[in-house]
């Protein structure tokens, strides 16, 4: 799961990408990487990095957030310490990737670095979210984003849940959607994503991997 030096998460607006790219940024730090976090979602102010910066920083985790960021400035910028850590092979980098195709455009700026390294480019799914609610809309998403990014995306992440009211049963249901689109588009359904015990209940019983979750991300209307 934690194999290769570069993770990209990317997702439709409420998948969980953004809870999903700081757990797993936190994790890679507890098995001693030298761990970057990115921030390029320069797109949806509400699902933020910037949220965990603390907690990511106990974790000695290099944050890099998008300047400008949830401003009145029209295209916030993202800062050239990207490209050195492109550079320093030392780090693991994970990046937290806007929400739709015009999000995933920021990853195009950077092709050429990218397939010169080993790379994952996730694309999380959350199957209870109206569009992503069938394959129809998983693959038409899908596309849209690899279009924009130039990058095929090399694994699909299910984070199906109903927040604190998830069921085991829940999760498994939206495995099988999405395992038909992982066949259909040849790629593999990564892990399973979630907050509490469902998920790892889940995790047993269709034999997947699992990465149980801890909630660092504010929804809009918790923040003060």
């Amino acid at each position: 799961m934690f194999d290769k030096r570069i993770s990209f998460f990317t997702g439709h607006y409420g998948s969980g990408k953004t809870e999903i790219a700081v757990n797993y940024a936190i994790k890679l730090s507890r098995q001693s990487s030298k761990t970057a976090i990115v921030d390029s979602d320069i797109v949806n102010p509400y699902f933020r990095t910037a949220d965990a910066k603390d907690i990511l920083e106990q974790n000695n985790i290099k944050v890099v957030l998008p300047l400008y960021a949830n401003t009145n400035v029209d295209i916030p910028a993202l800062p050239p310490e990207i490209y050195t850590l492109f550079r320093d092979k030392e780090y693991k980098v994970v990046f937290d990737v806007g929400g739709d195709d015009l999000g995933a455009k920021v990853v195009s700026r950077y092709n050429e670095e990218i397939l010169k390294e080993q790379y994952e480019m996730f694309y999380v799914v959350n199957t209870k979210r109206p569009m992503t609610d069938t394959e129809e809309k998983i693959e038409e998403m899908i596309f849209e984003i690899e279009t924009s990014a130039r990058l095929k995306i090399t694994g699909i992440i299910n984070n199906t849940n109903l927040l604190e009211g998830t069921t085991p049963e829940d999760i498994i249901e939206g495995h099988k959607l999405i395992e038909k689109v992982a066949k259909k588009l040849q790629v593999p359904v990564s892990f399973i994503a979630g907050i509490g015990d469902s998920v790892e209940e889940a995790g047993k019983r269709l034999g997947m991997k699992v990465l149980k979750m801890d909630k660092h991300i504010l929804l809009p209307w918790d923040r003060q």
